[in-house]
């Protein structure tokens, strides 16, 4: 369903993209100062990730894992949603910690799992692909780097005195 809806409106992703990487910086300076308010966009951003990845679909998956490495292009719809799908989590994750490469190396280490888990449990209907990791890795760096300009617009942590 998500598939057809990206094949028939193939600039849904670079849009979403082009929103991130524009919007980003100062949504992320916005929330920099409050912890808690980027950990809640985090929760809210990691949402879809879990119900795009991990919710069951009708059909049965009977491969275990494709093993490929292709780069995303605006042109796979797929692979480019992948990258779109985790910049949210990371920018606002790297924001709410102020450690972006701990939230790189956690990030894709958690879409790592998600695709052992499709391997493990082919009942929920989901493919395994290198692809898939790789493309949410990519995603994972373009939201790190966008909260690294969102944490330099805001300043150094504040501290009470």
């Amino acid at each position: 369903m998500i598939t057809t809806l990206l094949v028939e409106h193939p600039w849904l992703s670079p849009t979403a993209l082009a929103m991130l990487v524009i919007c980003g910086p100062l949504v992320g300076r916005l929330v920099a100062h409050r912890p808690r308010a980027a950990w809640l966009l985090a929760g809210l951003a990691a949402i879809p990730v879990v119900v795009l990845t991990m919710l069951p679909t009708d059909r049965r998956a009977f491969e275990r894992c494709e093993v490929a490495w292709s780069l995303p292009t605006f042109g796979r719809v797929e692979l480019a949603a992948n990258v779109v799908l985790f910049v949210a989590p990371a920018l606002f994750a790297s924001v709410a910690t102020r450690r972006p490469l701990l939230v790189f190396v956690a990030a894709s280490a958690f879409s790592a799992l998600i695709e052992t888990v499709q391997a493990l449990i082919p009942a929920i209907g989901r493919s395994c692909s290198t692809n898939d990791w790789l493309s949410n890795s990519i995603g994972v760096a373009i939201g790190v780097i966008v909260a690294m300009i969102a944490l330099r617009l805001a300043g150094p942590p504040k501290t009470d005195m």
